[in-house]
């Protein structure tokens, strides 16, 4: 008798259990996307580049990402000639730099009690920044690299520095050709051509695609508490967050004072990603 109520309470969860396809359809309706791959992302990048409005024939060349790469990595960059954007974005650690608030200049913390967002995948964000005051990756390159409490490098000195070195030069002119101006404008731009390389496509995307078996049964049955518990109301879209939201709409935050941050004029703050959650947490 006991066997037998036990298979029918077996039976009866697994007839009523949601489906693959019905939570596939179900983080669809909740606004998730699944990242483009292929031809769509690299159209995807390069269009977002072209926004930028660099004045090339190409954009998101293999040799513009790798000039990029070469500026994202070098501390001359900075004032001091110590603090490079892989310092606070550090590639092997999630692209973020894991501690609670971000070092900049002096080896000061920042001073509003701000992390370091993760850089993977930033591509995706709808605007940069946490307090969403710029919407693309050159416009927030400039501002770490000038900021007193960042890298503390006015943009003339930044130019001064890259100008100076022949190899340097030599990379601009094969990437845009000989006759381009290096200008801060096209060096922070070429940082953000690499940032827009970095992507982390996963098996969530996988599953969003189609493949209802990308995801195991345990994950399935997360990402439809997911949907069901309301964390797709503001961690949504293909980056699972980068869009402006409400601060604390459940109930106050009881860190909401700590730095004096408080989001934008109408106290909104963009969403974290949780792509890379695991590594890139404060």
């Amino acid at each position: 008798m006991k066997r037998l109520i036990g298979f029918m309470v077996l039976f009866m969860a697994t007839l009523f259990a949601t489906s693959p396809n019905q939570i596939l359809k179900m983080a669809k309706d909740s606004g998730l996307e699944a990242m483009p791959k292929g031809k769509e992302l690299k159209n995807f990048q390069i269009q977002k580049i072209k926004e930028l409005g660099i004045k090339a024939k190409k954009v998101f060349t293999q040799e513009q990402i790798e000039l990029g790469k070469m500026i994202y990595f070098d501390p001359r960059i900075s004032s001091s000639n110590l603090i490079s954007c892989n310092t606070c974005h550090n590639l092997a650690l999630g692209g973020a730099d894991l501690v609670p608030a971000a070092i900049g200049h002096g080896w000061k913390a920042n001073p509003l009690a701000l992390n370091s967002p993760t850089v993977y995948n930033s591509i995706f964000n709808a605007v940069q920044f946490w307090d969403g005051r710029v919407h693309n990756l050159g416009d927030q390159a400039q501002g770490p690299i000038q900021s007193d409490v960042e890298m503390s490098a006015p943009a003339d000195l930044v130019v001064q520095k890259i100008t100076s070195i022949p190899e340097y030069v030599q990379a601009f002119q094969k990437a845009y050709g000989k006759d381009i101006k290096i200008d801060f404008e096209l060096i922070t731009n070429t940082i953000a051509i690499f940032e827009a390389s970095l992507v982390t496509p996963s098996r969530y995307d996988e599953f969003m695609s189609g493949n209802l078996k990308a995801l195991n049964k345990e994950e399935q049955e997360g990402l439809e508490l997911f949907v069901q518990k309301g964390c797709a109301s503001c961690h949504s879209g293909v980056n699972l967050g980068g869009t402006m939201q409400a601060f604390a709409v459940a109930k106050p935050y009881k860190f909401a004072d700590i730095g004096g941050f408080k989001g934008d004029q109408d106290g909104l703050i963009k969403v974290p990603t949780l792509r890379n959650v695991a590594e890139t947490m404060p």
